[in-house]
């Protein structure tokens, strides 16, 4: 007996479904009781937005059966891999859209002429052999970093820090005073 209640209760949820759903469209697919009610509100809502990897999205085009999205739509420049892009497609019933991949920043690089020979970089904290790997990876030399200027007076040269300001008060001991200096090139705010 409680097989058969269970099986009546599936069944009159199946069934009152399919009248929601049948009752809530027309003909055409469309929410027939939207426009038909008085004082409803004109608010929707609206479908989930696709994220950037596409994944969640029903927008795009439907996937053929048996067939990949990669081997439906040209992907050539996507940054996703075609295994994400064949993922999205089979698990939302949608191919995601193509997405191209943003334009590195920086000048491009000229082929065989290392970034350091191209552009100057006087002055920019990174080595050569970083800003030259940055242009060999992206094809672009990056944009010049220009350092920023350590907080202090300039050190005169010859001259310690301690002999050139008075740090009296100044908790550090002389040597770091003096080595901070050697180090940036400018001596060190007094510290209170």
């Amino acid at each position: 007996m409680l097989v058969r209640k269970k099986k009546i209760s599936m069944f009159a949820l199946a069934a009152v479904a399919a009248g929601l759903a049948l009752t809530a469209c027309d003909n055409n697919g469309t929410d027939a009781t939207s426009s038909s009610r008085v004082g409803s509100s004109s608010s929707t809502q609206s479908p989930a937005a696709p994220s950037k990897s596409g994944a969640g999205s029903t927008s795009g085009t439907s996937t053929k059966a048996g067939v990949s999205c990669t081997n439906q739509i040209n992907y050539a420049g996507d940054s996703r891999s075609n295994a994400e892009i064949n993922t999205i497609g089979e698990n939302t019933g949608h191919c995601p859209a193509p997405e191209k991949q943003t334009k590195p920043a920086g000048t491009p690089k000229k082929p065989g002429t290392s970034c350091t020979n191209q552009t100057d970089y006087a002055g920019d904290p990174r080595s050569n052999a970083e800003i030259n790997t940055i242009g060999e990876n992206t094809g672009h030399c990056p944009a010049p970093e220009k350092q920023t200027k350590p907080a202090g007076t300039p050190k005169k040269p010859g001259t310690s820090c301690t002999n050139q300001i008075n740090y009296a008060g100044d908790p550090r001991p002389n040597a770091e005073i003096n080595t901070i200096g050697e180090n940036t090139g400018y001596c060190p705010p007094v510290k209170h």
